[in-house]
């Protein structure tokens, strides 16, 4: 089902527990949840971010979300914005029963029935078999660490 602002809470723990489960340094913290709350009320209730979620026996078990960037004006791209995939995340207990799939399939089905031709996201190496599975490409990003 399409998340609310209500499925905040859970939101935030699983992109925490995300972030635990793939090693990402630094660690998570409160302040960092606290940050990321405010974040995604803002974009919810703007439209700009929208939510997807799984729920098992009345809990939520999985979740992702699509996040509506801006983007600069270029060839091609006629729209001020491209979709992007992220905080993607299933309780260890509901892993390998295709609920991530779901998530995925509801969100590329948002953005195709809104005209995107293209979305987008960063794979750990845990999501990329079932992104691949659903035909997203690898491409390729650098990165530059200024401090």
């Amino acid at each position: 089902r399409r998340a609310t602002v209500g499925d905040i809470p859970v939101l935030v723990r699983h992109r925490r527990r995300m972030f635990e489960d793939v090693g990402w340094s630094p660690a998570p913290t409160d302040a960092d949840d606290r940050r990321y709350r405010a974040w995604l009320r803002g974009r919810m209730k703007s439209g700009r971010f929208v939510a997807f979620v799984a729920e098992i026996d009345g809990e939520i078990a999985a979740g992702g979300g699509v996040w509506l960037q801006e983007v600069q004006p270029r060839p091609g791209w006629p729209q001020r914005h491209h979709p992007y995939v992220l905080s993607m995340y299933t309780e260890p207990e509901h892993r390998g029963k295709g609920l991530a799939s779901k998530i995925v399939e509801a969100a590329v089905e948002w953005g195709r029935a809104r005209g995107y031709r293209r979305m987008f996201l960063h794979a750990s190496r845990f999501g990329r078999p079932v992104y691949r599975k659903l035909g997203w490409e690898r491409t390729w990003e650098m990165k530059f660490e200024l401090a």
